[in-house]
């Protein structure tokens, strides 16, 4: 990237996926401040990248910053930081915010495609731009800057943010006007949770048929079963800790997105059911937190 000027953006939300996304834009030459509802997690990204700045408010981040990256769990925890004295509004309106180019919020968590467009619609009459940028690829993604990002939103804004969305992630697609990024994102985590679940089927039935786990889950990796899912997440299979990672939470959070999705496109989508049916199963027995790969949990 050009850092011949350096560049100031935003950041809110320093969890697993954004505390390594906002080190990956800093690594990148890029100026950051950094805001998160826990300022701890700001002192440790700061420990990584020591030039992130940190912010007290929405307003503080947006002030100065033309461009905010936001990875928070999904749009009413965007929402509530964006109006009020301390909100992202109110620093995008002071005049020396942003250097002549349009405020620009890019959201990277999953978030339902209808909503997001919808809250486009209404922070274009704020004048605010939007881009949808979800990501996958979990904290090991974000970590080694390989994620894959779906990108929803007009081209001159998409053109704008590129260069910041290249240094979190390896595959970078322009898929349509806003909101076709998370439409993207939803077929994406269709495919994730329904290949969790069937790693845990796999897994419990070798457990009960008295196989090698290990064995199992390396020659699954070898051939047409193998997956990035399988190649992430078959170590806690074997050691039994599912602490850390995508959680079951957000897992059951992205099903509800997913099938009304489906719903709003007429497909019928009998495995995405029987997903979104087994992780409200995990949430409701006390194990959300958990990484999503505990699905095995409820499978026996």
């Amino acid at each position: 990237m050009d850092t011949s000027q350096q560049q100031t953006v935003g950041f809110l939300g320093l969890g697993p996926m954004g505390m390594p996304m906002a080190h990956a834009l800093a690594d990148a030459g890029l100026r950051v401040v950094a805001w998160n509802r826990t300022a701890s997690r700001v002192d440790r990204l700061r420990e990584l990248a020591p030039t992130v700045a940190v912010a007290t408010t929405p307003r503080e981040v947006a002030r100065g910053a033309a461009i905010v990256v936001a990875m928070l769990p999904d749009l009413p925890q965007l929402e509530a930081l964006l109006d009020g004295p301390d909100g992202l509004l109110a620093g995008w309106a002071e005049p020396e915010t942003g250097g002549g180019q349009p405020p620009t919020l890019v959201v990277t968590s999953t978030v339902s495609p209808v909503r997001v467009a919808a809250l486009g619609e209404e922070l274009r009459t704020r004048g605010v731009r939007l881009v949808d940028a979800p990501v996958s690829g979990g904290p090991a993604g974000a970590e080694d800057r390989r994620l894959s990002i779906m990108v929803g939103g007009e081209a001159e804004d998409v053109e704008r943010v590129g260069p910041l969305l290249g240094a979190m992630g390896s595959t970078v697609r322009h898929l349509g006007p806003l909101g076709a990024g998370s439409l993207t994102k939803a077929c994406n985590q269709a495919v994730v949770g329904a290949t969790l679940v069937a790693l845990g089927e796999a897994v419990r039935l070798a457990e009960a048929g008295g196989l090698d786990v290990g064995a199992v889950l390396e020659v699954l990796g070898g051939g047409l079963a193998g997956s990035e899912a399988l190649r992430q997440k078959g170590g806690r299979y074997l050691s039994g800790d599912f602490t850390g990672g995508g959680n079951c939470r957000n897992q059951l959070k992205d099903h509800s997105i997913i099938l009304e999705a489906g719903r709003r496109y007429a497909v019928r989508q009998p495995v995405s059911e029987v997903v979104r049916d087994l992780y409200a199963e995990v949430v409701e027995r006390g194990d959300g937190d958990l990484d999503h790969s505990a699905v095995v949990k409820v499978l026996g």
